[in-house]
C-alpha cells in the first residue's frame, strides 16, 4: 500500500517539474503574444506633458507603444535614446510614439524622460489598466499598432535602431 502511495505521489510530481522545466527553459521574448493581429485595446492616457491620448485619436497612423519604467535599467535606458530618434524621424510621415510609464512614481519618471530628452508623449498608468489590457508582464515591452488599430507586433526587451526601424517601415 506504502508503494501505491509513493508512485501516485511521484506521478503527480513528474508533470509540474516537467511543465516548470519548460517555463524556465523558455525565454520569455519567444512566446507569441495573443493579441498580435487581433485590435488593440482601446487606452486613455494623461501625459506628464499636460496632454491627452487616447489611442482612437491616432487611428489611420501607425503607433510605437513603449511600456517602460525608470527602474527598468538597463533595458530601458538603452532602447530610450533609439525610441526618440524614431520618433524624430518618422513622426513626419504620421508614425505616433507613446510611452507608458508603469509602477513607478512620478518625480523618477520625468528625471528619465529629461535625462534622455523624450518628446513624444509619455504618461503613467496610473491604474495599471493599460498594462493589463496589454498583457504586459515586464518591462521594456512594445507593441506595434498599425494604421487600423491591430496590433502588427510585439517586441519583449529593449529595442534597437535596427528593429524599431523595420517594424515601423513596414507598418507605413
Amino acid at each position: 500500500m506504502a508503494t501505491w502511495k509513493k508512485l501516485s505521489l511521484l506521478l503527480s510530481i513528474v508533470p509540474i517539474l516537467l511543465l516548470l522545466a519548460y517555463g524556465f527553459k523558455t525565454n520569455p521574448r519567444e512566446v507569441p503574444s495573443p493579441l498580435v493581429g487581433r485590435q488593440a485595446p482601446p487606452f486613455a492616457m494623461a501625459a506628464f506633458d499636460g496632454s491627452s491620448h487616447t489611442l482612437e485619436q491616432h487611428r489611420g497612423s501607425p503607433v510605437v507603444l513603449n511600456f517602460w519604467a525608470s527602474w527598468c535599467f538597463p533595458a530601458c535606458y538603452e532602447e530610450a535614446p533609439h525610441l526618440e530618434a524614431a520618433w524624430q524621424s518618422y513622426r513626419d510621415r504620421g508614425v505616433v510614439v507613446i510611452g507608458v510609464d508603469i509602477q513607478d512614481r512620478d518625480a523618477d519618471a520625468k528625471v528619465f524622460i529629461d535625462r534622455f530628452k523624450l518628446s513624444f508623449p509619455n504618461g503613467p498608468d496610473v491604474q495599471g489598466k493599460v498594462s493589463i489590457d496589454y498583457g504586459v508582464y515586464g518591462v521594456p515591452e512594445t507593441f506595434f499598432i498599425n494604421r487600423d488599430g491591430t496590433i502588427h507586433y510585439k517586441h519583449v526587451g529593449a529595442l534597437d535602431a535596427k528593429i524599431l526601424k523595420a517594424k515601423i517601415e513596414e507598418m507605413l
